[in-house]
């Protein structure tokens, strides 16, 4: 070395200091477990192209989309099981259960019976008219309501065939009467003067919840007005 050497510039940087073995091996595990894990998520994991039928499945629920969907064939099924008012109301007075079997579709909250009645109409309430029918006792009232608003989920129930576990959640449930309701409502009373039916005779195909046997309440999936 010459007197003017910079021993800075000559002299020889220690090596950096060497990882353990058991550190390496270490390291390398960990990226092994790494590579499993992502090749298990690439295997578990479903590509769904926009529009294919998965990805209609993924989409939110939609009511009035089921209600359109379902209400032709619920309208179908109620106007070939609807029995005649006065049949219906001798099989109830006679032996509830038993009507129950031959006509009624088991439901928990009261079955639903299918109908076909003729009547003049009253004095609406809320869109419910009252019908007067002849041939039966003055102290059955039935009614069928006419909108705006449809409630219940009497159609819904109708076929006995629609359950609970086929939604998400209680809500999707009660959402899918309500948009049968609306696709009835749009096919069957939008075409009519529904505010102006007071003495008018209304023969009316639907569907009532049996909870009391002197009082039916008739959503209908098809009304004839004379």
């Amino acid at each position: 070395m010459t007197a003017n050497a910079d021993p800075r510039r000559t002299a020889r940087q220690p090596d950096p200091p060497k990882a353990p073995p058991s550190s390496r091996r270490g390291l390398w595990l960990s990226l092994a477990a790494a590579v499993l894990v992502l090749g298990a998520i690439a295997l578990d994991t479903t590509v769904v192209h926009v529009g294919s039928e998965a990805d209609i499945r993924q989409q939110a629920f939609s009511p009035d989309a089921y209600g359109q969907q379902e209400f032709p064939r619920i309208r179908d099924l109620v106007i070939s099981r609807a029995v005649d008012a006065q049949v219906l109301h001798a099989a109830i007075s006679a032996d509830q259960q038993a009507a129950i079997a031959e006509y009624g579709t088991p439901a928990s909250t009261g079955a639903i019976f299918m109908i076909n009645v003729t009547g003049v109409a009253g004095t609406p309430r809320a869109g419910v008219y009252p019908l007067q029918v002849e041939g039966l006792p003055e102290d059955l009232v039935i009614r069928v309501q006419t909108g705006p608003a449809i409630n219940g989920t009497d159609l819904r129930d109708a076929p006995g065939d629609i359950a609970f576990g086929d939604f998400r959640n209680q809500i999707e449930f009660q959402d899918a009467g309500s948009g049968i309701n609306r696709a009835m409502a749009a096919e069957v009373l939008a075409p009519i003067d529904t505010a102006n039916l007071t003495g008018r005779t209304l023969t009316v195909t639907g569907a009532f919840r049996l909870v009391n046997p002197t009082n039916w309440m008739i959503t209908p999936v098809a009304l004839e007005v004379q």
